[in-house]
């Protein structure tokens, strides 16, 4: 009787934390952390920041 497994609360507990990153991505919610290995962009000649997201690896960029 003690090695009854809880399926349903197993199987949401990995659902959460599948969905967690895709879903706040997918709203507009990044968790940007910056690239520090490209500093210069040598067509405009400005110094730029490049910033990726830690979940979904989306990059942008932003004029420093």
């Amino acid at each position: 009787m003690n090695n009854i497994v809880q399926l349903r609360a197993v199987r949401n507990a990995r659902l959460h934390e599948r969905a967690k990153g895709v879903t706040l991505c997918r709203s507009g919610f990044h968790k940007w952390k910056t690239v520090t290995d490209k500093r210069f962009d040598v067509r405009q000649g400005k110094l730029i920041t490049v910033q990726r997201c830690t979940r979904c690896d989306e990059e942008r960029t932003r004029l420093t």
